[in-house]
């Protein structure tokens, strides 16, 4: 074989088994989460403890797009019609008696360990810059794992560890830094869920468990009823939340 070909080959071999693309490889994942989707509704049902202390169930209907995202309280019934708007970087509440929505960050908690932000569709790729990390296994399943740091301070997470699927191209694991770099808590993705988009079937998330670092605090999150669906913008008009 002459050199020529012979490097050819090395080089074709190198580009052939090369990792993804950090970016491109976060963005596909983003789809299972309802990220990047041209319009999607699901049920999210939470439950979250501490120890031996459990709190109040909660609810919630769930209608996002590419950018944005609407989720109402159904139960407890107390928080009934009480919604969480989030367009682009702005998130806003409304509850029944306000005179407007209040603007908050996708930071604060919303249930247990579950961030204001975990409710809205996962769009990690406008989001965060990702980086390699490398490959790795969890539960056995060969993965690439990505570096995720904020693009600004408006994200729900400043640094995240993110471990993707190198077969279904999911989020199988993440854990959620502070700034500084201390560990704030993780989570585990299940995907009991399909949907159809651009003409193949592909895994959407059934159920997301977030545990905190420090304590036995932990929260479920389930997601039922995935539905893609076109989604008039007016359910994401500021205005008309009420």
């Amino acid at each position: 074989m002459s050199d020529f070909l012979f490097l050819a080959l090395l080089f074709w071999c190198k580009t052939a088994f090369a990792s993804p693309d950090p970016q491109e490889l976060l963005a596909r994942s983003d789809h299972a989460r309802g990220g990047g989707l041209p319009g999607i509704e699901w049920e999210i049902r939470l439950s979250s403890r501490n120890g031996n202390r459990q709190e109040e169930p909660q609810r919630l209907f769930v209608k996002a797009t590419d950018d944005a995202s609407v989720a109402e309280t159904f139960e407890p019934s107390r928080f009934r019609g009480s919604r969480l708007l989030q367009v682009g970087r702005n998130m806003w509440l409304y509850r029944p008696g306000l005179s407007k929505p209040i603007p908050i960050s996708p930071r604060l908690r919303m249930s247990g360990e579950a961030a204001n932000g975990d409710i809205a569709a996962t769009d990690y790729a406008k989001e965060y810059e990702a980086s390699s990390g490398g490959e790795d296994k969890v539960n056995g399943e060969p993965c690439f794992r990505l570096d995720l740091a904020a693009k600004n301070r408006s994200a729900t997470y400043d640094r995240i560890r993110y471990w993707v699927s190198k077969e279904r191209t999911v989020a199988v694991r993440a854990e959620f830094y502070s700034v500084s770099g201390k560990l704030l808590k993780s989570a585990q993705f299940e995907y009991g869920n399909e949907i159809e988009y651009r003409g193949r079937r592909i895994p959407f998330v059934s159920r997301m468990i977030i545990r905190d670092a420090l304590t036995p605090a932990e929260t479920v999150m389930e997601f039922v009823s995935v539905r893609i669906e076109k989604i008039s913008p007016a359910e994401f008009d500021l205005g008309q939340i009420e």
